[in-house]
């Protein structure tokens, strides 16, 4: 049986931050995956400047070897109306691939890793977690998406009462002949809302790739609301008509809805397997990264490991993310106030579109750069996702 400090579950944006956050630390760290990286990942693929900054990562950088499709406005609209464009002028966020973005971040990691390997098997003995009847440790973090291993373990994830966003979306790379006829700009997204506020469709152009999706928190309709946008946006010459395959199915849920623990004696979620994507935008990217590192932060720190100890966390999340909406019978992705009519009328605004919809619901432009001092050896604080 090998021993480790520390072991996680999930190579994503949230697994692999945390394990690069905390290589320099002397813990001795496994970071586990079912996948073999690069691998496919079904998502829109926007990150913003915060993202990039958390990590420490220039987008200049990034971009000399990966795509990076700079975004500076955005088309939003009530599918089946015309759409509203806004320019703000600068490059407000990043489009990229999912494969690429992923397989970058874990190539920083230099901790101990075993991917192309499924979890089997979870158990307890002697005070440690027991994987795989292989390898053991005192600490436990599940960064498995939403269908995380440790957090069905934990009894949440597929099968539990929790309500998710359903969605279905294809990324492909365009021929020549679909990319010329292709009307969507790369740096301009577009989002499109369904008349009934439950979700919304996306079309993202990065280069040559497309990725188009729609995703809803009413799944018994979901088919029916994607095969009229895709027929409507076709009609527009938005996407090609030729769409190769078929749309991938994939969940995830927002915070509001979340009713799964963070924390619990020896084991920490983050990430989507703890269910922080934010609730009108439903990205997942940031609220991965910013609860890797500050799940980090209370590593750091030594605590016993028992759940009392690791709480820091869950109150970190608390006050970075706020209190969750629990039993709550009210659709997430869009605010009580925004209802039809007046939501026909809203998403004809340009200062609705750029002000609410894109800056505050999707860039998220209110929220403040993450930062949870550590002391270090010297006294000194210094910011603790600074690797040592």
């Amino acid at each position: 049986m090998d021993y480790y400090d520390l072991i996680i579950v999930g190579g994503g944006p949230a697994g692999s931050t945390l394990a690069w956050a905390l290589q320099q630390t002397g813990k001795r760290i496994l970071l586990i995956d079912k996948a073999r990286f690069p691998r496919d990942k079904s998502c829109a693929g926007w990150v913003t400047p915060a993202v990039f900054d958390a990590l420490q990562i220039t987008p200049g950088d990034y971009g000399r070897d990966h795509l990076l499709e700079p975004i500076r406005g955005f088309r939003i609209g009530l599918i089946g109306s015309r759409a509203v464009e806004n320019d703000h002028g600068e490059n407000v966020s990043y489009g990229v691939r999912r494969a690429e973005f992923d397989d970058y971040l874990l190539s920083r990691v230099h901790t101990d890793q075993a991917l192309d390997t499924p979890i089997d098997s979870i158990h307890q003995a002697h005070g440690n977690w027991v994987i795989n009847d292989r390898w053991e440790t005192p600490l436990l973090v599940g960064a498995g998406g939403h269908a995380c291993p440790v957090a069905r373990y934990l009894g949440a994830g597929p099968g539990s009462h929790e309500t998710v966003v359903s969605a279905r979306e294809m990324e492909f790379e365009m021929t020549p002949e679909q990319a010329q006829a292709c009307n969507a700009r790369g740096d301009r997204p577009e989002l499109w809302f369904c008349r009934d506020l439950k979700g919304y469709a996306w079309i993202f152009r990065k280069g040559n790739h497309l990725n188009v999706g729609l995703g809803r928190e009413d799944s018994r309709s979901l088919s029916r609301h994607l095969e009229r946008f895709v027929t409507h946006m076709q009609s527009q010459g938005r996407i090609p008509p030729d769409l190769p395959g078929q749309f991938k199915d994939h969940t995830y849920l927002l915070y509001d809805h979340a009713e799964r623990p963070l924390v619990d004696d020896g084991v920490m979620l983050i990430g989507d397997a703890a269910g922080l994507a934010f609730n009108q935008s439903g990205e997942g990217i940031r609220p991965a990264v910013e609860s890797a590192l500050m799940a980090a932060n209370v590593i750091r720190s030594e605590p016993d490991l028992s759940a009392r100890s690791l709480q820091p966390y869950g109150e970190a999340i608390a006050q970075r993310f706020g209190t969750r909406s629990m039993h709550s019978d009210t659709p997430a992705l869009v605010p009580d106030w925004v209802k039809m009519p007046l939501a026909a009328s809203l998403m004809k605004s340009h200062w609705f579109t750029r002000r609410v919809v894109a800056e505050r619901w999707f860039l998220h432009q209110q929220v403040p750069p993450l930062e949870l001092p550590q002391l270090s050896g010297t006294g000194r604080e210094t910011p603790y996702w600074r690797p040592a």
